[in-house]
């Protein structure tokens, strides 16, 4: 993993937000020569990530987590997935950063300043689960076209900011409002100023709900940088897309958005179950909104060997999007049987839930513990991968660990 190549694409200003300091004498420095501090790259320094952490693309970046490393009940930083499309913003002036309410379906445009969001409207907080649409793609065959996600790309951390709504509120909003759509800071991987590299939103019920925050703190701090800061949109329950980092924009709309990547097969899957592999036309494909119900065993990590007439404890997170998560269930042989798990309310609409169980095993030997979770509607985790779409979302099949009793 090279940083050399991601460095000499870089402005200066680039260089100057990660050191945090302007570089004297940059004018003199000798033709292809790289600093010092950008020779020996590691990301996970600069993004502040746990080094088990999972390096997927570093143009854009992309990384996940391993299962194990979301046990805790409020996703810390070091933990949490990147999913970018673009470059990371390289200059950013937050007190000079502002954001503007504007679209075929406002009574008047509106620019507030980053100050002004904070003093004149009410700050709301929710834990809320964030999960990128593609999670678990690197399961699908044939193989789909995307970062080769695995199960880490989740995560539910606290959310801070003020509710969309209540700015849109301050605008005015037209009845014949259908859509918002996001427009953030970073830039295209051309670099071409012209170009956004994502621009997507969500039906204006979805703007209106109360925990859909323009947020500016994650976990009581101010949001880092890889992820939004100093603004961001956060929408809970749906594909982690629709919630727009860097955020200076946000248009009300007459229709659905049709920004970069909300057209095509970009968090779009087929309206009809279809054979995989098939192609599907443009006009037979659905935007992806609530996401489903899913689990994840957290604790212990995959692998462990226990001594036989041990009380073997697990634990996890389950999520079903817009829903509730009603029944978290665990099975020993292979979805044969299924024997129930505790299950946590949670803190607030939106966020994960906790289950735990104690499993014992009849005999010594090599087994599989299998997780699956029913939604409020339900609706049940599949045992095996879900339908195939060319982009390979909506993996919601069951989480296992493997288990060895000696």
């Amino acid at each position: 993993m090279k940083r050399r190549n991601f460095v000499k694409k870089a402005s200066f200003g680039g260089f100057s937000a990660i050191v945090l300091s302007d570089i004297v004498f940059k004018d003199l420095l000798p033709k292809d020569y790289v600093p010092l501090t950008f020779q020996n790259p590691d990301p996970f320094k600069m993004f502040h990530k746990d080094p088990e952490m999972v390096l997927l693309n570093d143009k854009p970046w992309n990384m996940e987590a391993r299962a194990h490393l979301l046990n805790d009940a409020i996703t810390p930083n070091k933990y949490m997935f990147i999913r970018n499309n673009g470059i990371v913003p390289e200059s950013i002036d937050a007190s000079n950063w502002t954001l503007t309410i504007d679209g075929e379906s406002v009574k008047q445009e509106k620019t507030y300043t980053l100050s002004e969001l904070k003093s004149k409207f009410k700050s709301h907080t929710y834990q809320l689960t964030l999960e990128c649409g593609g999670n678990g793609r690197s399961e699908f065959d044939p193989p789909a076209k995307g970062n080769e996600w695995t199960v880490g790309a989740v995560s539910c951390a606290k959310w801070a900011g003020v509710r969309l709504r209540d700015v849109l509120e301050d605008v005015g909003i037209k009845s014949n409002a259908v859509y918002i759509g996001y427009h953030g800071a970073d830039l295209h991987l051309s670099r071409n100023p012209n170009l956004q590299p994502i621009s997507r939103g969500v039906p204006i019920t979805k703007a209106l709900q109360d925990e859909t925050l323009i947020a500016y703190a994650m976990n009581g701090e101010d949001i880092p940088l890889v992820h939004g800061y100093p603004l961001r949109l956060v929408a809970g329950g749906w594909p982690a897309s629709v919630s727009g980092k860097w955020i200076n924009r946000i248009s009300v709309r007459n229709k659905i958005h049709d920004g970069e990547k909300m057209g095509g097969s970009s968090y779009r899957v087929p309206c009809e179950t279809v054979a995989p592999g098939e192609k599907v036309e443009d006009e037979n494909m659905c935007i992806i909104e609530s996401m489903p119900v899913k689990s994840l065993i957290t604790s212990p990590k995959s692998g462990a060997v226990i001594e036989i007439g041990t009380n073997f404890r697990i634990a996890g997170h389950a999520w079903a999007g817009e829903f509730e998560v009603q029944k978290m269930e665990f099975s020993i042989d292979f979805g044969s049987s299924w024997q129930p798990c505790s299950l946590k309310r949670p803190v607030n609409r939106l966020a994960w839930q906790r289950f735990e169980a104690t499993v014992n095993f009849p005999k010594k030997g090599y087994y599989e513990v299998w997780a699956r979770a029913t939604d409020s509607e339900g609706k049940k985790q599949p045992m095996v991968l879900p339908g195939w779409n060319p982009k390979g979302y909506l993996n919601n099949a069951c989480h296992r660990i493997a288990v060895k009793v000696v």
